[in-house]
């Protein structure tokens, strides 16, 4: 798919344009282009004009920007834009967390051309001392090179995930297979891949190698064979098909999906027992017959063991846990009865509440919390307490007319620099949900950083704190926070922390997840909806639960609408508890 090319356009002129000091609302038109393109779920060269501009912030303009990148792989303005930005001080702006202002003063004052001039002069404390550059700053950017060179060898889930798919769908549709599946790391939805592997079955394999070397997102065919193809799609991203017999496929599936820890422990297992396992199949050692391959759980099956769902493949207690037959009941989509995180055009969202109701229900959900920004968050249109109050009453008025739905009122209030919430106690109280995080001073010491999560902990009126860590994967670092004290604090005062399921986040990570329920922390999984489409985002969320190990007890928005209020209420302060509305 293209949206992802098309995203990062309209996020580079966002941010030229920043450079000439154009206006801030043509500048933000840009970047909410950006985002809404990215979040499609579908393809923008399968939509037409009227579908693309029923996406949020899409107009006529930017249509027609989007069908002049499909067909000539540029935008004429961008192209103008960078002539005149030095080419230098493009790939400064690439760099996480450094914005316009400041890649220009490398440019300008430091005499920076390339990531390796920068990364030199960082690593030679040549930087602090510039305006507005301190020594603080200095190691910022420094882990932001460390970042983004670490981004070009691994590629985000988010975006490698819609390319496999895509390119499944489109050899459905185009070659001669029987079974097709995707691989690798993907499969264990880990939150990085190298690359994309994808396992086929066919009468036909050469027609099959012919259709994915000839798929439109190809840029360069890096090998080609009658069973075995790899290539480079336009985004940089190696993706190796492999088209086996079908008594091999469920064998090949689980070498190929791997990891090499999980899989070395199951051969030294088969080689105990007089097996050999491998991608074509389960043998005996002893006079080579096949005993199993045509179906992965045979692979399994033969040595004893339940199917190990793919998420836990990593070699950490998963192939004991089978053995020992305490495999978790792992969390599914289906047990979701509803997102706690959604914002709406009262803040930076792109619909109303009718839109977002409807797409909610067809999901199957029963309810979600309506979370728009508090005031401090300016760029996002934050709402003070008169909005807030007037949002609430829109939706007990909307609720009104609902049946076997609930729309939740909340708020995702700003935790302050000193700790304290963007929003006094009696609003907070009015509310249903109250989600607190993080949006500035990310840079801020472990000290600070942690106290400001705790506090917001501490706060009687927070039921959720929201993606926890602040990352965004290859682009920003997590915050440095004392992540046991903060867990510690929320066991111990049932606020529940949220698995972000926006791609980017992935927040809390899988191995947070994990932590989380040795804590006994109740979790939350929502997709920071934005868009319609963002809701789909709530696989990558339940995926992450599932790395981690949780099931749906763990997990409270598997609740009904009046337990899960409940829920976020126990062990609370019950004077608090008053203010807050009836369930």
């Amino acid at each position: 798919m293209k949206n992802r090319q098309i995203a990062t356009v309209f996020d580079e002129i966002a941010s030229l344009l920043e450079l000439r000091g154009e206006n801030p609302f043509r500048i933000r038109a840009y970047q909410r282009a950006a985002l809404n393109i990215g979040a499609l779920a579908r393809d923008v060269a399968e939509m037409t004009d009227l579908e693309l501009r029923a996406v949020p912030g899409i107009g006529p303009d930017l249509v027609g920007k989007i069908r002049q990148f499909l067909g000539t792989g540029r935008v004429d303005l961008h192209e103008d834009l960078k002539k005149e930005i030095p080419a230098g001080l493009l790939v400064i702006l690439r760099i996480p967390g450094v914005g316009p202002k400041t890649a220009k003063t490398l440019y300008e004052k430091a005499g920076v051309r390339s990531l390796d001039d920068l990364e030199a002069l960082t690593r030679e404390g040549k930087l602090a001392g510039l305006p507005g550059i301190q020594k603080k700053t200095e190691e910022n950017i420094r882990r932001g090179i460390d970042t983004l060179r670490k981004g070009r060898e691994r590629h985000p889930l988010g975006r490698a995930m819609p390319v496999a798919d895509d390119i499944v769908r489109k050899l459905r549709a185009k070659a001669p297979l029987g079974r097709i599946a995707v691989a690798g790391s993907i499969r264990r939805w880990k939150e990085t891949v190298k690359d994309i592997d994808i396992l086929a079955t066919s009468v036909k394999p050469a027609k099959v190698m012919e259709a994915f070397a000839n798929l439109p997102i190809v840029q360069e065919v890096l090998a080609h064979g009658t069973t075995k193809s790899s290539i480079l799609t336009a985004d940089g991203i190696e993706v190796d098909l492999r088209v086996v017999e079908e008594s091999s496929f469920g064998a090949a599936l689980q070498y190929l999906t791997g990891s090499k820890e999980h899989n070395i422990k199951l051969r030294d297992m088969a080689s105990r027992a007089g097996l050999k396992i491998n991608e074509y199949g389960v043998f005996r050692e002893s006079d080579g017959k096949r005993i199993g391959g045509k179906l992965e759980g045979e692979v399994y099956k033969s040595l004893g063991l339940p199917f190990i769902p793919p998420e836990l493949r990593e070699d950490t207690g998963e192939i004991e846990a089978a053995q020992g037959g305490v495999l978790p009941d792992l969390l599914t989509v289906e047990d979701i009865r509803g997102d706690l995180h959604v914002h709406t055009k009262w803040s930076d969202g792109a619909h109303d509440l009718d839109a977002l109701v409807r797409a909610a229900r067809r999901k199957g959900y029963q309810y979600i919390a309506i979370t728009d920004h508090s005031k401090g968050l300016g760029v996002a249109r934050g709402l003070d307490e008169k909005r807030l109050r007037e949002q609430i009453a829109q939706i007990d008025e909307a609720n009104r007319t609902l049946r076997g739905f609930r729309i939740l009122t909340g708020v995702e209030v700003d935790i302050r620099g000193d700790g304290t919430l963007d929003l006094a106690d009696d609003v907070l109280g009015e509310l249903d949900i109250v989600i607190a995080s993080i949006h500035s001073g990310f840079r801020q010491s472990r000290e600070q950083i942690t106290a400001r999560l705790l506090s917001a902990v501490r706060n009687p009126l927070v039921g959720i704190i929201a993606h926890p860590s602040g990352r965004l994967i290859g682009e920003r670092d997590p915050y440095d926070v004392d992540i046991d004290a903060l867990f510690r604090e929320a066991a111990a005062l049932g606020v529940a922390m949220e698995v972000n399921a926006y791609p980017a986040r992935l927040d809390l990570s899988d191995h947070h997840v994990r932590m989380a329920k040795r804590y006994g922390i109740p979790l939350v999984i929502s997709t920071d909806t934005h868009v319609t489409a963002n809701f789909d985002y709530m696989e990558y969320g339940v995926a992450v639960a599932r790395r981690g190990w949780a099931v749906a007890a763990d997990v409270l928005n598997t609740l009904s609408c009046k337990n899960l209020l409940k829920r976020l209420r126990s062990g609370r302060n019950p004077d608090v508890r008053s203010l807050r509305r009836k369930v």
